[in-house]
């Protein structure tokens, strides 16, 4: 068995990965093969700052493929399934709904964000990283509960209002 880190990702995120892994093969990167050989039509290759950059950028595209395909590699899938009879707990692919408590009270400004894998974080469109400081304060609680979250903003409490 392979050593390998996983990568949890929903199919969301596995599809735009794959995506993005088809768009550099197919098109970027024969893109930057026509800078390159243009590039060295320039002539002499030591001071050639076009060659140099076209050189970095194929660098940069051939490590993002490398990247994607290792990832894609070790993706675990997570799902939405869970047994009725259980209660609902945060948990990797769902989406939790808080609220910050000001003196115990709640402040009356909800915030949602759904639990994705580091690989499809991006908290301007609502996705947190499993890894992030406020994500493993609230994996595994349930709704209601008050929890304590330590950023690097200082601590806050919130309390759950909805998980689904």
């Amino acid at each position: 068995m392979s050593n390998e880190k996983q990568y949890p990702m929903t199919l969301d995120g596995k599809a735009k990965l794959e995506e993005e892994l088809e768009y550099l093969k197919t098109v970027k990167r024969k893109e930057v093969v026509e800078r390159i050989k243009t590039a060295r039509s320039f002539g002499d290759l030591s001071e050639n700052s076009e060659y140099d950059s076209a050189k970095e950028e194929q660098g940069f595209v051939e490590g993002r493929i490398s990247t994607i395909e290792s990832m894609l590699r070790n993706a675990l899938i997570i799902t939405d399934e869970q047994d009725d009879t259980t209660e609902l707990l945060v948990s990797l692919g769902r989406t939790v709904t808080f609220d910050l408590l000001e003196d115990g009270e709640p402040e009356g400004e909800p915030e949602s964000y759904k639990i994705v894998g580091s690989a499809e974080a991006d908290p301007s469109e609502g996705r947190i990283s499993n890894d992030s400081p406020m994500a493993k304060a609230l994996m595994g609680h349930k709704l209601n509960d008050k929890v304590k979250i330590s950023t690097p903003g200082g601590e806050m409490e919130v309390v759950i209002l909805e998980i689904k």
